[in-house]
Formats: structure tokens, C-alpha cells, sequence
């Protein structure tokens, strides 16, 4: 496969995820601004848009609200963190994959891009992000009920799980981001589509030792990190089958194998009392496999990245 063909594929595949995990915080977050009357609207705004990677006006010059917040990582399309741009890449990067990609996924993201909307209504936000997921999840259906299991789906699937991923990890890193008032456990279950898996692993309600193992550890969760960094690994060595003898020489293995045997053989109230430190780490580890599959799949593009990616 030509590289620039495996690349847009890949790239696909996490903008695709991107916007679906962004759609995902921003109804999380924004909806407790709105029933939360304690919270600081403008140090909750600056935190989320740290965690999602976009820079915030200095601090005194200008108060950021929940409208701010929407603007720049939803409609903005010059930042690479908001849904726009990521919805409107996944199609430019359909469009130079022509040759490979299916006539069913090019209408789709086609269809996603003409229809979204360049300006939000306040009161039609939810709806919004609830539209933002489906289209997401008709372009993944399109994808794995249409594409054979070949070369060309191994990198749409890994670049699925590099961003899913990532994007659990910001999710996580956002338990934290008020301080004396964050999400609580059931409503990061259900924004991840995990509420009902969670009940029939554990049979209760959601503590914090549960519910975060159940979103960092469990193996059979898709959304789960351990699951997202499994899924990297298999595409990565079904697409490059090499055996070494001592080690690893796959430099993406190595990034990946490192983070997940950190998570887990560590125990989860380690985790909890340290989790933003972690989460950056998974972050960090991602980042660092997404630039080893540049260099061992696409040496002559250059990648494109989050604004004030977390360093």
C-alpha cells in the first residue's frame, strides 16, 4: 500500500474518533456548568480547554465561558481539537485515499461535512453533540461492515485506537479539572456509552475504584485504554508481522507495551491518588507512537498534531 494512501487512512480513523471523544467531554462538561451553580465557570472553561490541548486568553484579560469554549473546540475550524476541523479532515483525507476508500464511507463523511452547522444555538447543544456521535458511529459501522480485513482497515483501526485511547485519558484527566466539584463516576460512565456494561461487570453503582478500572483496565470494554492499546498492538503487528529475537525493535510496541504493563500491574488506588499525572502519561505514550508511525509508515509527511499538545 502507498504510504500516502496507509496515512490518510490512519488520519481518518482518529479524526473520525476525535470528533466523537470531543462531542463526548463537551457535553459532559458543559452540561454540569449549566446545573452546577458552584462551580467558577471561567477556571472549569480554562482547565477543559488545557486538557483538550487549545490555548485560553491570559488570565485577567477576558473571562472564558461555556460560549468560548464552544467556539473554539467546536466550530472552530483552524484548531485541530474542535469537531469542525476534524470532520472536515476526515473527509480531505477520504478525498485523497479515493482509490481505497468505499463509495458508502465517502458519501458518509461527505454528507457529515456539508451538514455541519458553522454556527450553535445555546439551547441546541445536546442535540448537537448527540448528532456529532452518530455520524461517527455510521462511519465506523460503514467501515468495519464494508472493508476487508486487510491492510487498509488495520490503519483506519489503528488509528482508531491511538486517538480512543488519548481521548479516555482526557476524559479521565477531567474527573479532576473543578477541584471541589467534577463529574461524577456514573455521568463519565455514561458518556463513554459504559453505564450499562459497568452494571453488569460490577452489579452497583459506580465507585471511584470500579469505575476507574473499569475505564483504564478492562479488557473486554472498547473504550477502555488497556482495550484501545490492545487493539494498536494488533494492528500493528498484523501490518509489520516481524519477531525479534530479544526485545523489540518496533519502536510503536515499545511506546505501547510501556504504558499498558504500567497500568496494569499497578494497583488502582495508586493510580486514582496520582490519575492526572497518569493520564498524561497515556497521553505522552500516545503521542510518542503516533510519531513512530509516521517515521516507520509515512517518513515524508509531516504530522498533523493537536494545538499546544500537552509536552
Amino acid at each position: 500500500m502507498l504510504s500516502r494512501i496507509a496515512e490518510s487512512l490512519f488520519w481518518i480513523g482518529r479524526y473520525i474518533e476525535r470528533s466523537d471523544g470531543t462531542a463526548r467531554i463537551l457535553d459532559v462538561h458543559l452540561q454540569l456548568l449549566l446545573e452546577d451553580p458552584w462551580i467558577d465557570e471561567d477556571t472549569a472553561c480554562r482547565s477543559l480547554l488545557a486538557v483538550m490541548g487549545t490555548a485560553s486568553p491570559e488570565q485577567g484579560e477576558v473571562v472564558v465561558t461555556r460560549e468560548h469554549v464552544l467556539a473554539r473546540l467546536a466550530v472552530d475550524r483552524t484548531n485541530p481539537a474542535s469537531i469542525l476541523y476534524s470532520l472536515t479532515a476526515a473527509r480531505e483525507n477520504a478525498r485523497r485515499a479515493r482509490e481505497i476508500v468505499s463509495t458508502e464511507l465517502w458519501e458518509c463523511l461527505n454528507t457529515t461535512n456539508a451538514r455541519m452547522p458553522r454556527r450553535l444555538q445555546s439551547e441546541k447543544v445536546h442535540e448537537f453533540f448527540q448528532w456529532v456521535r452518530e455520524r461517527a458511529a455510521l462511519a465506523v459501522g460503514v467501515v468495519d461492515s464494508s472493508t476487508s480485513r486487510d491492510e487498509a482497515w488495520q490503519f483506519f483501526t489503528l488509528g482508531r485506537a491511538i486517538e480512543r485511547a488519548d481521548m479516555t485519558a482526557r476524559l479521565l484527566a477531567t474527573r479532576t479539572l473543578t477541584q471541589a466539584s467534577g463529574p461524577s463516576w456514573t455521568t463519565i460512565l455514561r458518556s463513554c456509552g459504559a453505564y450499562e456494561a459497568y452494571l453488569r461487570t460490577y452489579r452497583g453503582m459506580p465507585s471511584a475504584g470500579n469505575a476507574a478500572e473499569f475505564l483504564l483496565l478492562d479488557r473486554l470494554f472498547p473504550r477502555s485504554i488497556i482495550y484501545s492499546i490492545s487493539r494498536a498492538e494488533e494492528c500493528i503487528s498484523a501490518i509489520d508481522p516481524r519477531q525479534d529475537r530479544v526485545g523489540h525493535s518496533n519502536h510503536v510496541l515499545r511506546a505501547l507495551g510501556r504504558i499498558r504493563n504500567d497500568l496494569e500491574y499497578q494497583p488502582i488506588g495508586e493510580i486514582l491518588t496520582e490519575l492526572p499525572g497518569h493520564m498524561l502519561r497515556v497521553q505522552t505514550v500516545t503521542r510518542e507512537a503516533s510519531d513512530a508511525i509516521r517515521q516507520r509508515f509515512f517518513p515524508t509527511q509531516a504530522e498533523p498534531s493537536w494545538i499546544g499538545e500537552i509536552s
